[in-house]
């Protein structure tokens, strides 16, 4: 892609206001757990459920991408998904990424991400080779010792998360953390 225009890309789900009202809420409840500076917590207007990370994608393939987005979205139904606990990656010990796990119809999603990655394929993004494990990340962790003093075991309320569209995003890095822009949506069937 040298000479190319590029942006930094991912395919994701956005989540309704309130659902991301109330993980804002969530998180600053666990950043009150932690030391000031050892979780970098996601504010709740960047939370959303990534697909696909595309990466340095040339603007180009943006056409390309619309449309296979379109044309999955096209024969995918309005579902929804539940918030249901926390979790984190590689686990709770040792902790370097904090969710929010999804629970409702998670088959249906599973579907989805797996028809998405049916029609990157031909414009030139093969199957992601790790399993799909649909997340909210709420914190990426600096300091793994917090795994100590967060209550893991704190009660979400199972919220409903409506999934009506996917939506092809750029990614701005930035010192205040990434900036995001809508390049597509796609919206499912009523």
């Amino acid at each position: 892609m040298v000479g190319m225009t590029t942006i930094r890309a991912f395919i994701a789900i956005k989540l309704p206001a309130d659902v991301r009202e109330y993980l804002g809420a969530v998180t600053a409840d666990l950043a009150a757990h932690t030391q000031q500076g050892s979780v970098r917590w996601v504010t709740s207007d960047r939370l959303h459920l990534t697909l696909r990370f595309l990466g340095n994608t040339a603007v180009s393939q943006l056409p390309a991408l619309s449309d296979a987005l379109d044309e999955v979205a096209s024969r995918q139904p309005v579902f929804t998904l539940q918030l249901l606990d926390l979790g984190a990656f590689p686990n709770q010990q040792r902790p370097r990424v904090i969710w929010v796990g999804l629970g409702g119809e998670t088959a249906v999603l599973t579907r989805l991400k797996q028809q998405l990655d049916q029609a990157l394929l031909p414009i030139g993004w093969p199957p992601e080779d790790r399993p799909f494990r649909p997340h909210l990340t709420v914190g990426r962790v600096k300091d793994s010792r917090v795994g100590t003093t967060l209550p893991w075991q704190a009660r979400l309320a199972h919220m409903a998360v409506p999934v009506t569209a996917v939506h092809l995003i750029e990614s701005e890095l930035r010192p205040d953390g990434p900036r995001y822009t809508t390049r597509h949506t796609s919206r499912f069937l009523p």
